[in-house]
């Protein structure tokens, strides 16, 4: 490794220095946003406070207050930054500090909308940067009981959180980017977002999110598109729990105000196993953005419907089985019956015939030769529910408005734990970012050929809107055949791939999606 040297950079808040590393420019630690603490707890992100001489941004800022995960099993996903309310810091690595102008790409992190940062390993930069020469930058913004909990209806607007801070995050952090990025080399007229889980439905709502418009130019929500979030009523009974739990009335808003870190993801944490538990109408995830009629006037894909997205090219697309990860966290999972799969089922679907569903699987996986346990088949059912039937609903919203929008689904498969959790969740962020281990994403000339192609990809779609590439080839857009790129052991177009499934989801509302 060659050795670092100290660059300096000015930007409209002050000077910062990164270090210079192997042909790469690389900064971490910018804010870009002012603190969001003490009395700006809960309130819309400010813009940075500037400072005097020359800021060192050469380790990680604090990532965003969090309880620790369980699957947080892969020394890729871990995290040794300290957490902070003081968190919204963003990182940069750029090929050159000059005029080039290069594509920059915005990575959101993933992790349920309250865990996960943009300092994590699998998601380091330089890969990307160095092999497609663009500017990649990573954010940190607030998570959980900080960034997704509407206070303002239960407590009459004397906190006027939305549940929207964390998005709003994200939009200050691109305004940023739009302001700062040229004095890093980068284009702020070619801006692509992107990101994974709830990553991809942070890309998927600024979608539909009206100050998000004009800040970014293309977007690639991976394993999450614009179906996840709260309708206003939901949200409003998630902070009634969310108090309940802490045993405070609404009116007691000086001593929410006064609340500790360590008090919040506590009652964050019995928050989770209540809606997971004795309370499923706050939803499997009861922390994510918020249909509030302000910050996110309309659910981002009706938004995207009524044209948000017009202009914006779109690459999407998810996993072949993404939920044999989330799954791991099911105890009852591996015992499922016949009848525990149909109660599952009604409650999260509730349609007239979801028992026609359930068959619909059962008959495409056993033409296919797969399993048919009732436990494959939920989580067949879940992967499509959540993840694959709102990125197809994207694909085909944004193509009946004309737009250029791409799908793909990755289904290589993980070696890890004998191989059970198949082409699961997450697994192609070390492929996409160059982060990829042996453990957890299996190894050799195969998977570094999978590799190889998806950054070609995404850096082609970076750079021109189109992912076609050299290792590639041809990728058609998405349209009335379907077309969709298979990223796997082989790389290949499919018209309508796992087609009698997503017929089954024909008369399924787009509000039963999306949704955990």
């Amino acid at each position: 490794m060659s050795e670092s040297v100290g660059t300096i950079v000015e930007t409209n808040a002050g000077k910062v220095e990164g270090v210079h590393q192997d042909g790469l420019n690389v900064f971490k630690g910018i804010p870009y946003a002012a603190p969001p603490v003490g009395d700006r707890r809960w309130l819309p992100p400010q813009s940075v406070e500037p400072w005097t001489g020359v800021r060192q941004a050469q380790s990680f800022g604090a990532a965003a207050p969090q309880n620790r995960v369980e699957l947080d099993i892969f020394k890729a996903f871990l995290m040794e930054e300290p957490q902070s309310e003081d968190c919204l810091y963003l990182n940069i690595w750029t090929p050159g500090l000059d005029d080039a102008r290069r594509p920059v790409l915005f990575w959101i992190h993933g992790g349920g909308f309250t865990s996960g940062s943009g300092s994590q390993p699998v998601y380091e930069g330089s890969t990307l940067a160095r092999h497609g020469n663009v500017v990649v930058v990573t954010i940190n913004y607030r998570l959980g009981w900080l960034g997704f909990l509407n206070l303002n209806e239960v407590t009459s607007g004397r906190i006027p959180a939305t549940g929207n801070e964390g998005l709003l995050d994200q939009v200050i952090a691109l305004e940023w980017v739009r302001d700062n990025i040229a004095t890093f080399g980068g284009d702020p007229d070619n801006v692509t977002i992107f990101g994974e889980s709830a990553g991809g439905m942070s890309v998927g709502s600024l979608l539909g999110l009206p100050r998000a418009r004009g800040l970014f130019h293309k977007a690639i929500p991976q394993s999450g598109a614009a179906s996840t979030a709260h309708p206003l009523d939901r949200a409003v009974l998630v902070a009634e729990h969310f108090l309940d739990i802490l045993g405070l009335d609404a009116r007691h808003v000086d001593a929410l105000r006064a609340l500790t870190m360590e008090q919040a993801l506590a009652a964050q944490q019995d928050l989770v196993i209540r809606a997971s538990g004795t309370n499923p109408e706050l939803g499997g995830m009861p922390m994510q953005p918020v249909v509030d009629g302000k910050v996110l006037p309309l659910m981002p894909l009706d938004a995207v419907a009524d044209g948000s997205a017009d202009g914006v090219s779109i690459l999407v697309g998810s996993t072949l089985e993404e939920w044999k990860l989330l799954g791991m966290m099911d105890p009852g999972l591996a015992g499922l019956d016949e009848a525990g799969l149909l109660r599952r089922c009604k409650r999260l679907i509730p349609i007239d015939d979801v028992h026609s569903l359930v068959e619909a699987y059962r008959n495409a996986r056993a033409k296919r030769g797969e399993p048919t346990t009732p436990s494959e088949l939920f989580a067949a059912i879940q992967t499509d529910r959540v993840f694959r039937m709102p990125a197809i609903r994207l694909a085909e919203t944004q193509h009946r408005h004309g737009q250029p929008v791409y799908n793909y689904l990755f289904t290589w498969r993980s070696p890890v734990f004998g191989g059970v959790l198949g082409a699961c969740h997450a697994l192609e962020l070390g492929f996409l970012f160059g982060t990829y281990e042996e453990k957890f994403s299996g190894s050799g000339p195969a998977a570094d050929a999978l590799a190889r192609n998806i950054q070609d990809a995404w850096l082609a779609f970076s750079h021109a809107g189109d992912p076609r590439c050299e290792s590639l080839g041809t990728w058609p857009s998405y349209g009335n055949c379907r077309e969709t790129m298979i990223l796997g052991e082989e790389c290949t177009i499919k018209e309508a791939p796992y087609d009698e499934e997503r017929r089954a989801w024909d008369s399924v509302p787009d509000d039963i999606l999306g949704q955990i």
